[in-house]
C-alpha cells in the first residue's frame, strides 16, 4: 500500500501541494509509514473485477479492523461499503470528523 501511495503521489497534480507542505515526497511517505499499522491481509474473493488491485485495499481494511476506507478511487467508492466498512471520499471523511 505504501508503494501504491508513493506511485500516486508522484503524479504531477500533487507536486504543488507536496511542495507547499515543506516535505519531500519521500519524507511524506515515511511519515505515513511511521503511523501506519502493518497488517497481513487475508486472501479475499475477487470484489472489484474492473481493477483487481483494489481488492488489496479491501483486504487490508479487513485485517486492520478499519472503521472507514478513504479513497479517491471510483471503483472503491462505487461499492459504498465492504463487509460493513464504509468507503468514502476524503471530503466525506473530513465531514465525518468535523461532525464529531
Amino acid at each position: 500500500m505504501l508503494a501504491e501511495l508513493t506511485r500516486i503521489l508522484r503524479r504531477a497534480k500533487f507536486a504543488r501541494a507536496i511542495a507547499a507542505g515543506g516535505s519531500s515526497l519521500d519524507e511524506l511517505v515515511l511519515g505515513y509509514a511511521e503511523v501506519a499499522q502493518l497488517v497481513d491481509p487475508p486472501a479475499i474473493a475477487p470484489v472489484v473485477l474492473r481493477d483487481p488491485d483494489d481488492d488489496h485495499v479491501l483486504a487490508c481494511a479487513i485485517a486492520a479492523n478499519a472503521d472507514l476506507i478513504v479513497s479517491g478511487d471510483q471503483h472503491l467508492l462505487d461499492l459504498k461499503e465492504y463487509q460493513g466498512i464504509p468507503i468514502v471520499s476524503a471530503a466525506q471523511a473530513l465531514a465525518r470528523l468535523l461532525e464529531r
